[in-house]
């Protein structure tokens, strides 16, 4: 718990100036700033995953200039290498010795750009880091900043040059969303709004890092009963012994499903999870870990997403709800 504990009402105060701050620059899209404050506060990472040009890197940006955080952007390419990522150790001829130079991942809030355009060996130097949050190099560890948080996005149409994550990857980010295209109001006020000037530059930071800390802080001490976590368990176990996936959700996915549950509750004004918060966050948790049959009658009816968000619902759907006790 930080020094000053904090109330229901500071929390939901300073939250609410986050969302607010953010939605100033991205318009018409409150459930994917939801979404990163959710992951930001969880203490997890997001992937985002959608076409150009509909604000993928502005929401990071904005999220970073909105809480006071250092942020750093990598354009994931072919030719860049672990150590671009991570750091390196180069001599130093005054002190005849080896110096750690910190790579692009030290930083608060850290932009993954079209991480998919990247070789193996280079997405694999994010994975201690999502996990650990820490970089090991020549055997010493490098502790990261805190808070922590990689906003990593992909173009899901051109799959020339690319590589998929594989599924170790993917199952360090806690939420995989999709901004989707603004609705005509919004657009409209955005060409008015951006036309002689970058609403980044309007932003000031609304909380501070150390505000940040408290607030996560919070978060993980709302209360979450033993039927809630019963529900959450039988949700990835069911993806585990569905017929028509051969790979369900991981531990790690239940472990998060929980922890990103505890600040949607805590967004809501409440100390404790219910299971609509378990039943909302299933599929931006699960979606992308799970891999279904492709001979299956669902799979071959639907793309691989559609089957995907199908079977998460029915899931949802069939396994039983914890009701309240008197």
């Amino acid at each position: 718990m930080p020094d000053s504990p904090l109330t229901a009402d500071a929390f939901a105060r300073s939250t609410d100036a986050v969302l607010a701050s953010v939605s100033r620059v991205i318009d018409g899209k409150p459930a994917a700033v939801r979404a990163a404050l959710v992951c930001l506060l969880a203490e997890g990472h997001l992937l985002i995953e959608d076409v150009p040009g509909v604000g993928k890197t502005m929401l990071a940006r904005a999220l970073a200039a909105s809480i006071d955080a250092s942020v750093r952007r990598i354009q994931f390419t072919p030719d860049l290498l672990p150590g671009d990522v991570t750091g390196v150790s180069v001599y130093n001829p005054v002190d005849r010795e080896f110096e750690f130079k910190p790579g692009a991942i030290f930083a608060q809030i850290v932009i993954a750009d079209e991480i998919n355009r990247s070789s193996p060996k280079t997405q694999s130097a994010l994975l201690e880091a999502m996990e650990e949050r820490q970089v090991t190099a020549d055997g010493t560890s490098h502790q990261l900043a805190d808070p922590f948080l990689v906003v990593a996005t992909q173009n899901p149409l051109e799959m020339e040059g690319t590589y998929a994550l594989p599924e170790a990857q993917r199952d360090r980010f806690m939420m995989r969303i999709s901004m989707g295209y603004p609705d005509a109001a919004s657009e409209a006020v955005m060409l008015r709004q951006r036309d002689t000037r970058n609403p980044l530059e309007q932003l000031t930071p609304v909380v501070g890092a150390a505000q940040v800390r408290d607030l996560i802080a919070w978060a993980r001490s709302v209360h979450v009963s033993p039927a809630v976590e019963e529900y959450s368990v039988a949700l990835a176990r069911a993806t585990r012994e569905h017929p028509d996936l051969r790979l369900g959700a991981s531990p790690r996915a239940t472990l998060q499903l929980v922890r990103a549950a505890k600040v949607w509750a805590a967004l809501d004004g409440r100390e404790f999870v219910i299971p609509d918060d378990v039943a909302t966050l299933v599929e931006p948790v699960f979606a992308h870990r799970i891999i279904a049959v492709r001979t299956s009658p669902t799979a071959r009816a639907r793309s691989a997403a559609d089957t995907i968000s199908a079977i998460l619902r029915s899931i949802v759907g069939a396994v039983r709800v914890p009701l309240a006790t008197r």
